[in-house]
């Protein structure tokens, strides 16, 4: 130690020694050195992998969320849709909700979740938020069956807004057609009218939007034409409809009330 600080050639020598040793003490270090590098590496790939996984996972979950969003977006729009047309109405209505759909593949039926405890009456006009939908033909305490227009057993009388000339739409069993049946082959009805209820049978007030006439053939010879009609109420999609509340269609029909699944019945009069 004195020389060390008293000859300055010792830290040359101090020097010399440290860089003689260096690689050896490198050499000695290199196994704890590459054992923590390597647990590092192995415990930094586990915590990525997991950081990857509750990633993934967060990410499916916020899809699931979005594509819900979107959903109530829609559902929203729709209610929308159906307190304004229920705001243009004089009649007083419910809002009601779709809870299952008829399984048969023949019938064109829903159930709705309010029934003789909230009100609802056989033969009771179902609006959607475009047009008529249909009337309910089976009322249960807390629910109760709607028979839909495009039912192959439902008949409605309509008359044609541009003019008033009237006729009776019948089911087709397919949701996106009606045939006006008896129709004079002469009779000024194009493709593009709009069709309303006439209220002719006391079971639909006059006035709502049925359907709008999209083929119409003429047959030689014949004396009725062939007319179809595109029902303006989405039958097939939406989960609210409106249950409208009506003094005329609670009035009885003449001949009594039959059967609700009978098209006589569900028109309120007989087939023309």
């Amino acid at each position: 130690m004195l020389a060390d600080a008293r000859l300055a050639q010792m830290t040359v020598v101090r020097s010399g020694l440290v860089l003689a040793v260096s690689p050896l003490q490198w050499v000695i270090q290199l196994p704890g050195r590459t054992i923590r590098w390597v647990s590092e590496g192995l415990t930094s790939r586990a915590d990525l992998e997991a950081e990857n996984a509750r990633l993934l996972a967060r990410n499916l979950v916020l899809e699931g969320k979005s594509q819900k969003l979107v959903s109530m977006e829609a559902e929203n729009i729709r209610l929308r849709m159906l307190l304004n047309a229920s705001d243009s109405l004089d009649e007083s209505v419910m809002v009601a909700e779709v809870i299952a759909v008829d399984p048969d593949p023949f019938t064109h039926k829903i159930f709705i979740d309010k029934g003789s405890r909230h009100g609802v009456f056989e033969g009771q006009p179902v609006l959607g938020a475009t047009g008529l939908m249909g009337q309910v033909v089976q009322v249960d305490p807390y629910a109760s069956r709607v028979l839909l227009i495009t039912d192959s057993n439902h008949a409605i009388p309509v008359q044609v807004a541009r003019n008033g000339i009237r006729a009776v739409a019948i089911g087709t069993s397919s949701t996106m057609s009606l045939e006006l049946v008896h129709v004079p082959d002469t009779a000024d009805i194009r493709v593009g009218d709009s069709l309303i209820s006439s209220g002719m049978g006391l079971r639909f007030p006059a006035g709502y939007p049925v359907a709008v006439v999209s083929d119409i053939k003429h047959h030689p010879g014949r004396p009725f034409a062939e007319v179809r009609a595109t029902p303006t109420a989405e039958l097939d999609r939406g989960r609210y409809v409106l249950v409208v509340f009506s003094e005329r269609s609670r009035a009885p029909v003449a001949g009594g009330p039959g059967d609700a699944d009978d098209p006589e019945a569900a028109n309120g009069e007989g087939m023309p």
